[in-house]
């Protein structure tokens, strides 16, 4: 028997006005749970412009504790529309600690729970190590009246490890906010082997791990405020893929779009039985993979 699960994904382009930001959010799950969406999943920091272009210590104003008074909104619109809502979120834990966190609200507009990025970058553009904090929740998923949620945040996206791990705690489907994009420099070459690269890891944990996944990008041009560079341009292209990998949905490149797609989440299990990869892990030699490297 299927058990499908109706997901809308929100790819959309950010400014510096939170307010106007959370409130086209909230337009556009308003839009998705009345065309039967019941997952709502946004892309990372959604609140803001990606403030990690450079280092600055004002934007630590942009982060915000995880409580009810902050979520206030996006609480109410979960329980008002009856849907489960993926957020992601500047995390302010304490003076000087900060998150990049993604909180999943339950449709009754509680906290079902949340996850801290694990794997911070820290390249020309995405300097994250300034600003987060690595997570310390571990790979856990969410449950929630919709499923158990793997939720994992962008970067972590490159890494089979958190996939699988998500995986062997009974994760049904592997979510990621993200927020990637191109530098403008690289030639159209080399934008095409990131893109294709980016959406390869990910379907390889699908397979891998014979898991759907869900991954939703910001979309649209922003630019740097130090005049270095020129800016990020966010490639969009969310996408769905089911447990073997096949394409579910695609967004384009280059303009935004809230969109619903249907998975059947039974459908794991009898892929997992053609291809038993859980069973024929040699977990007793395994142990180097605690290793940094392996001299």
């Amino acid at each position: 028997m299927k058990r499908i699960l109706k997901v809308g994904i929100i790819q959309q382009s950010n400014n510096a006005d939170v307010s106007e930001n959370r409130r086209r959010i909230i337009d556009s799950i308003e839009y998705l749970s009345s065309q039967g969406a019941e997952l709502i999943v946004n892309r990372e920091l959604h609140d803001s412009l990606y403030f990690c272009q450079t280092e600055n210590t004002s934007e630590f104003d942009l982060a915000v504790p995880i409580t009810d008074d902050s979520l206030s909104e996006y609480m109410a619109v979960a329980a008002k529309c009856g849907i489960v809502l993926v957020v992601s979120l500047f995390e302010r834990r304490a003076p000087g600690l900060y998150h990049n966190t993604a909180v999943v609200i339950e449709k009754d507009g509680t906290i079902a729970g949340r996850y801290r990025k694990m794997h911070i970058p820290d390249d020309p553009a995405y300097y994250e190590k300034f600003y987060f904090t690595p997570g310390d929740l571990g790979f856990h998923p969410v449950d929630t009246s919709v499923g158990r949620l793997g939720v994992l945040v962008c970067w972590d996206q490159w890494y089979p490890e958190a996939a699988r791990l998500m995986a062997l705690a009974g994760a049904e489907i592997l979510i990621y906010p993200t927020a990637i994009g191109w530098e403008s420099t690289d030639s159209s070459d080399e934008k095409a082997r990131q893109q294709d690269a980016w959406v390869t890891v990910q379907r390889g944990h699908a397979v891998a791990n014979g898991l759907p996944v869900v991954t939703v990008n910001r979309v649209g041009h922003e630019p740097d405020p130090s005049g270095i560079t020129n800016g990020i341009q966010f490639w969009g292209h969310s996408f769905v893929v089911g447990p073997q990998g096949e394409f579910l949905y695609k967004a384009p490149s280059d303009r935004e779009e809230s969109a619903i797609v249907e998975i059947d989440l039974e459908r794991s299990e009898q892929v997992r039985r053609w291809w038993p990869f859980l069973r024929d892990r040699r977990i007793d030699y395994y142990e180097d993979l605690t290793r940094r490297f392996r001299d």
